[in-house]
């Protein structure tokens, strides 16, 4: 276990060297035949380096700065493609933020939150968590989300689902205060809200010696090189997989669940193994720290996009994803204020989960 951590083996490092190179060839040999299987091989090796490479630098810098630095890439990562599908799409993609925020919030609560909490209790039965940290988490992301996505659709002064231009300023505006006053709380204020919790489980596995910090900026420079092939490996691979769905005839909401799914892979990865080793504090600040980052960073930047470009950026969300959402931030609310888990709430969450894509492809 001491070798996981203390060095970066070597295909940690040839993973997302392979990645890069199946991107260029991809990039400057795109009739290459066979060429999307290699992307594909590429885009998941870069997505389980990612992992790696985070669990290092988390493991060096302690949490909650260690969840907090992937959650942070990913959502950088996450906000160029939507910024970079946007300018080339023009004013057809007013709603692809929205439907990628959506589905970050949603894959986030119901399947990160899940599956972490199905994994961690099938192995440890209850797991404990700080309920302080949640419930600050919760309540930011609460805000955040009905700020942005419900409540554009009931404004009057512009006919939803679209913000007016001063609305949607003071609506980047809070987003950001409450963003920057979570990230405050949390790494500053009362960092021991997020701090795991010890239950004298002897499972758990906090004595490993950190790495070197040669090592940690090895791992920060390698994460980045990974997150960035997961994304142009996306990209690359998103005129493909919009003509599949197209063809299976899904709704065009989909591509922003694709989005956010492959994007949020390393994530869940680490959340889920964390449970499994019995950090399920770990899992729940990853999955609260991006979800807020998430909605926190992209909707301040597509807002400045819509303005400077004179598009109207869709925001509010239909009848049935708004329910879907409430019902999510509902059963998050009654689920997270215990300070335990266990498997019945994971059960609860994977199915909301499933639900929401089911109804995504049968509206």
């Amino acid at each position: 276990m001491a070798d996981h951590f203390h060095h970066n083996p070597l295909w940690t490092v040839a993973a997302p060297l392979i990645g890069v190179v199946t991107l260029l060839l991809a990039m400057f040999a795109p009739a290459m035949p066979g060429g999307t299987l290699p992307l594909v091989i590429g885009l998941f090796g870069s997505v389980i380096a990612a992992v790696h490479h985070a669990e290092v630098i988390a493991h060096k810098v302690g949490e909650p700065f260690g969840t907090l630095v992937l959650a942070l890439a990913v959502t950088a990562i996450e906000v160029a493609l939507i910024v970079t599908m946007m300018l080339a799409g023009g004013e057809s993609t007013a709603g692809l933020p929205r439907d990628t925020v959506f589905a970050a919030v949603m894959l986030i609560l119901n399947g990160i939150i899940g599956f972490s909490l199905l994994a961690g209790s099938r192995r440890h039965s209850i797991q404990r968590y700080r309920l302080d940290g949640m419930t600050a988490a919760l309540t930011t992301l609460t805000a955040i989300v009905v700020l942005t996505l419900v409540l554009p659709n009931v404004t009057t002064s512009v006919r939803g689902p679209v913000y007016g231009d001063s609305q949607l300023i003071f609506i980047a505006i809070v987003t950001l205060i409450l963003f920057g006053s979570f990230t405050a709380f949390q790494t500053m204020r009362h960092r021991d809200y997020f701090l795991p919790v010890d239950d004298g489980d002897p499972t758990t596995d906090d004595h490993v010696e950190p790495p070197s910090r040669k090592e940690a900026l090895a791992s920060l420079a390698l994460l980045l090189v990974s997150l960035v092939v997961v994304v142009l490996s996306a990209k690359k691979l998103a005129p493909g997989m919009e003509s599949l769905l197209a063809a299976a005839g899904a709704p065009p909401a989909v591509i922003g669940i694709v989005i956010a799914a492959i994007v949020l892979l390393p994530e869940g990865v680490a959340a889920v193994r964390a449970a499994i080793n019995n950090r399920v504090q770990t899992s729940l600040n990853l999955a609260m720290g991006s979800a807020i980052a998430s909605i926190g960073l992209t909707i301040p930047t597509v807002s400045i996009v819509a303005l400077m470009m004179d598009w109207e950026l869709a925001l509010g969300l239909d009848n049935k994803s708004t329910v879907l959402l409430l019902l999510t931030l509902f059963v998050t609310s009654i689920s997270l204020r215990t300070g335990k888990t266990n498997i019945q709430i994971g059960i609860v969450h994977v199915v909301l989960l499933g639900t929401y894509l089911f109804l995504s492809f049968v509206p």
